[in-house]
């Protein structure tokens, strides 16, 4: 059997990933990755390298998010339950990249996707670097997604439950390490999983799932960046795509395509944000068909199999909880990608990830501009 690394998030998915990994016999190391200040260590295994704990704040408007003091202590018992070792590693210096990402993509008048950016450079980044440095040949996530082979090697495919399925997020990930990931639960449906966790005892059997941004601890993520770029203005007008001023807004970085809700004026109607434009830094406003695009172009793209040359016919996806959607994909000079959509899609939103499948497998995907 494998030595295997399993991110370890106090939720009942990872928890019931050890539990599947153990019962089929093999040596599971489970792992916390924490993002606050430090404080003392929370746990001690022989025979491995030593990392320490950092504590977090609870959040502040008790929304369900992931990866604080108590999510630790969940996974902590999990492993003690499963009776194996379990570290919780101090990624502040590393998780500061993605707090930077995510406030400059917000003061640029985009959306970011921290979630795949943390799945790209933590969990199957950081965490291989510690898997090599215990020895396991695999790191484990509790994603619902699953490793197929291919002709061509192993790939990602999306999970069987379509209501939870998470191959969206893997798209970044190097096609190098592909074939080191290990999906336990992505054979599952989400019913039972939970009922997998009941039967084995884990305490987590009930827990709700994450939900929120793990750091913006106020679950406003304008406020969140507007303390970190406090020096920076970018406070300015509402206008409608007709060129009507109807408001003004505290800063360009509280709104996103396809917003409706705290748009802070009164149209009479359904608006939505359509633009944000931060040279002007006017948020633009309108009716829902003035969403609709059946084009976009994406850059910094990365492919988890080789693409085809030439326009191919792909399913995508513009958003994690966007259905996929028929289109013609073709990669263009400098790493770049052009996606024709068949119908069009509403809420295309720059600085969310299009992600490309053929059928169920996940081909690649980038950043849309």
């Amino acid at each position: 059997m494998s030595r295997i690394v399993l991110a370890m998030s106090g939720g009942v998915d990872s928890s019931v990933a050890a539990h599947l990994l153990c019962e089929a016999g093999h040596d599971v190391i489970g792992v916390f990755m924490r993002h606050g200040e430090e404080a003392l260590e929370a746990c001690k295994v022989d025979s491995a390298p030593k990392f320490t704990l950092p504590i977090f704040n609870p959040r502040a408007d008790h929304k369900q998010g992931c990866c604080s003091s108590s999510d630790a202590e969940d996974a902590r018992r999990v492993a003690d339950r499963l009776n194996i070792p379990f570290y919780a590693l101090n990624l502040k210096a590393e998780f500061k990249q993605i707090i930077d990402y995510f406030v400059d993509e917000y003061s640029r008048g985009r959306t970011p996707n921290p979630c795949v950016q943390c799945n790209n450079w933590l969990k199957f980044g950081k965490l291989f670097d510690y898997a090599d440095s215990v020895g396991a040949e695999f790191v484990a996530t509790g994603h619902y997604a699953r490793m197929i082979q291919t002709d061509a090697g192993p790939a990602i495919s999306r999970g069987v439950d379509d209501g939870k399925d998470q191959s969206y997020v893997l798209f970044g990930i190097e096609r190098k390490w592909l074939p080191r990931m290990l999906l336990p639960i992505g054979d599952f449906m989400k019913p039972k999983i939970r009922e997998l966790a009941a039967h084995v005892g884990l305490r987590v059997a009930d827990k709700r799932d994450s939900q929120e941004i793990c750091f913006v601890t106020s679950g406003h993520h304008g406020d969140f960046v507007r303390q970190r770029r406090a020096e920076q203005d970018t406070s300015g007008e509402i206008v409608t795509t007709a060129g009507k001023v109807v408001g003004k807004h505290p800063g360009i970085e509280g709104f996103t395509i396809g917003q409706r809700k705290g748009l802070g004026v009164a149209m009479g109607e359904p608006y939505f944000v359509v633009r944000i434009e931060p040279e002007t830094r006017r948020v633009v406003i309108g009716e829902h068909h003035e969403l609709a695009r059946r084009e976009l172009t994406a850059d910094q793209c990365n492919w988890q199999v080789e693409p085809p040359t030439g326009e191919f016919r792909c399913t995508a996806k513009i958003r994690y909880n966007s259905p996929p959607a028929t289109a013609v994909a073709e990669l263009l000079p400098e790493g770049r990608l052009r996606v024709v959509f068949d119908e069009p899609r509403h809420g295309v939103s720059p600085g969310q990830a299009v992600v490309i499948y053929d059928g169920d497998t996940v081909i690649g995907g980038g950043w849309i501009e």
